[in-house]
């Protein structure tokens, strides 16, 4: 199957192109600013905030599955401009999408968050992420959305060398004990983000870990894992730091893990630190 994997070179999009060529023949990876380093996949340049420059690589690439893992944390025009215009995109070449979404298009104030609710965000990256699902669902009704949590467990996640960095000393900080999320594994989430996309399952899907868990807790559970010293890590509140952002989000995966054949694993069994 021809799949085209927009950010293959971000942490999530490394690992799809890395699986994907594992099954597939004719991969296409976009970066932004360099490669991802993974040789059996087609590379090419592209930026996002160019809504020609997407048409044309995605008709180059002839796609029958488009896979977006691209986001700017702090860039509507990439994360949400640049998501309608691969919805635009697929819709052209008759391609099924599948667009990864998050956890940050959720307030927290509910108590869990399964497929059928609506988007309530308090923060512009999770404004910009709703928005972009609105622009998918309305160009490309078939479209695959898949909402996921903190992405993190092979020890190179930006997470984990946080963690690393505030267990060594080598930054000053704390990890929030009140700001809870449902952490997934990266080959985990990749698995099911290439099995929904070979499936091609319609509307939204949640593909988070099954252990909700604040961040502090992650922390340690990764210094426990990698040999650190876990009383390095102070514990604070995000609530009392005045941060913008939801504190409490717990994305219920049940129904889509009943889909998958792929297990999200929870944070307290993918850290377990190996006897």
């Amino acid at each position: 199957m021809r799949v085209l994997i927009v950010g293959g070179s971000g942490y999530l999009g490394r690992e799809l192109t890395r699986q994907a060529t594992r099954c597939w023949a004719g991969v296409t990876a976009t970066y932004l600013s360099q490669p991802g380093g993974v040789p059996d996949a087609r590379w090419q340049h592209l930026d996002l905030r160019n809504r020609d420059d997407v048409l044309a690589v995605t008709v180059s690439a002839r796609p029958e599955v488009i896979i977006n893992a691209a986001y700017g944390y702090e860039d509507w025009a990439i994360t949400a401009d640049g998501a309608a215009s691969i919805a635009l995109a697929a819709a052209r070449v008759g391609a099924h999408l599948v667009h990864a979404s998050s956890d940050a298009i959720f307030s927290g104030t509910a108590r869990s968050y399964d497929e059928t609710a609506a988007p309530d965000p308090v923060m512009p990256y999770g404004a910009a992420k709703a928005a972009a699902e609105t622009a998918v669902r309305a160009v490309s009704p078939g479209a695959t959305i898949a909402r996921t949590s903190l992405i993190t467990g092979d020890g190179r996640s930006t997470h984990e060398a946080l963690i690393h960095d505030l267990a060594l000393g080598r930054r000053q900080g704390v990890l929030f004990a009140d700001d809870v999320r449902c952490p997934v594994h990266v080959a985990d989430l990749a698995s099911a983000l290439l099995e929904l996309a070979h499936s091609r399952l319609a509307g939204i899907h949640h593909v988070a870990g099954a252990d909700a868990i604040s961040r502090y807790e992650l922390g340690c559970l990764v210094a426990d894992r990698d040999g650190l010293d876990r009383s390095a890590l102070r514990a604070g509140s995000r609530q009392a730091a005045g941060l913008p952002g939801p504190l409490d989000v717990r994305l219920d995966s049940s129904a889509t893990q009943a889909r998958l054949g792929t297990r999200l694993r929870g944070a307290r069994e993918f850290l377990a630190r190996q006897a």
